[in-house]
């Protein structure tokens, strides 16, 4: 579905997200560009940008008289986002929630790139030999032989690769990380919640330990033990603990972007620690979106419409996939009853949260408890 703005005026382009497909724009009554493909990003502050693929910007000084904009593209699988690009498929087992392997694998011809979307899940990039770029939101990385780069779910991305001689890419639901790493991994890894993390250039030494360990994932990714899961949640912690050693203290806070960049950050934070409160014991009463937005002194209204804007998702969902992936780690790492982990999450019958449960998991609780104590025993 498309959709079209017109304006005769100086004005900021008040919409953001997606793939502009078309345009004409006038600056001083001369034509500059006429039918380019160009995107549209969030821009910092109130202002939006248009990127042209000469990398001209463009602010709202600009005449834009034509603009047709795609809906949005987003992803919850590798997979999906595969499929959509005409990559092959074969390498990638989605009932994981992980994925590893080497990009050369795909025998796609180069250079190849992808359009403008977001994807509801982690990427971990381990860059041997290969070189390209990738866009985070309104910030570009140059990729080149050594890099390391992540990205989290919700925002504006896309990638261009010229050369992939060995490119491992590990992607990985939340689900999988609370189920097989550890339920409180977001406070021991607080990174993973940042809005933007900068890809980062390895000596050859210290990257020669990351690539022992993402290829022991492979390793064991490929293999059929019942341990499977366990095993590569175990080595990716290690990954995560070598991200926190060599360049996390480098981070700079000033690539986390604007105020609304701030509100999600403080959001995701809020939520884990929320969380991560109920699971201990130390609350009774599970926040909704006006506990949210009272942490942060906004109306809920605005505070659902910048989650929905900077991470592609409703504040609901975000809140809904909590419930369920503590939901599911309580189930696996206590013995607490059905009724009483429905009273801790907020249900006011148990009844109803094994049918909230099941809708969003295709099991009843005490099914999934069984089903996960089965693949563990």
């Amino acid at each position: 579905m498309t959709s079209y703005i017109r304006t005769r005026h100086k004005q900021q382009i008040d919409f953001v997200g997606g793939s502009v497909e078309s345009l004409t724009i006038e600056r001083d009554t001369t034509l500059i560009k006429e039918n380019e493909k160009v995107r549209i990003l969030p821009g910092s502050g109130s202002k939006n940008i248009l990127h042209l693929n000469n990398g001209y910007k463009a602010h709202s000084f600009l005449y834009i008289y034509s603009v047709k904009v795609a809906s949005d593209l987003i992803f919850n699988t590798l997979k999906e986002q595969y499929r959509y690009l005409g990559l092959p498929v074969e390498l990638i087992d989605e009932g994981l929630g992980l994925t590893i392997f080497n990009l050369h694998d795909i025998n796609e011809p180069l250079p190849f790139s992808s359009p403008v979307n977001r994807l509801n899940f982690f990427v971990f990039a381990f860059v041997k030999n290969g070189a390209g770029k990738y866009t985070i939101d309104e910030q570009e990385f140059e990729i080149k032989p050594g890099t390391i780069y992540f990205t989290n779910p919700g925002h504006y991305r896309s990638f261009e690769w010229t050369r992939l001689d060995e490119v491992y890419l590990i992607t990985l639901s939340e689900s999988f990380l609370q189920e097989n790493v550890h339920a409180q991994i977001f406070n021991e890894f607080s990174f993973l919640l940042t809005e933007t993390f900068p890809a980062v250039v390895l000596s050859l030494d210290i990257f020669a330990e990351f690539e022992r360990l993402y290829l022991q994932i492979h390793k064991e990714y490929v293999s059929h033990s019942p341990y499977r899961s366990r095993l590569i949640g175990s080595l990716f912690v290690v990954i995560l603990l070598k991200i926190k050693e060599y360049f996390w203290l480098d981070y700079n806070p000033i690539l986390e972007g604007n105020r609304s960049s701030q509100i999600v950050k403080n959001f995701k934070r809020l939520l884990e620690r929320h969380y991560r409160d109920i699971n201990d014991g130390t609350v009774e009463q599970v926040f909704r979106v006006q506990e949210y937005a009272d942490a942060q002194n906004l109306h809920p209204n605005y505070l659902s419409n910048v989650i929905k804007t900077k991470t592609g998702k409703p504040i609901g969902t975000w809140i809904t996939e909590k419930t369920i992936a503590e939901a599911k780690s309580m189930l696996q790492n206590s013995s607490i009853s059905v009724k009483e982990l429905a009273y801790c999450l907020g249900f006011a019958e148990s009844a109803h949260f094994s049918n909230y449960f099941k809708k969003h998991t295709g099991f009843t609780p005490l099914a999934y408890r069984k089903e996960y104590s089965g693949l563990t025993s």
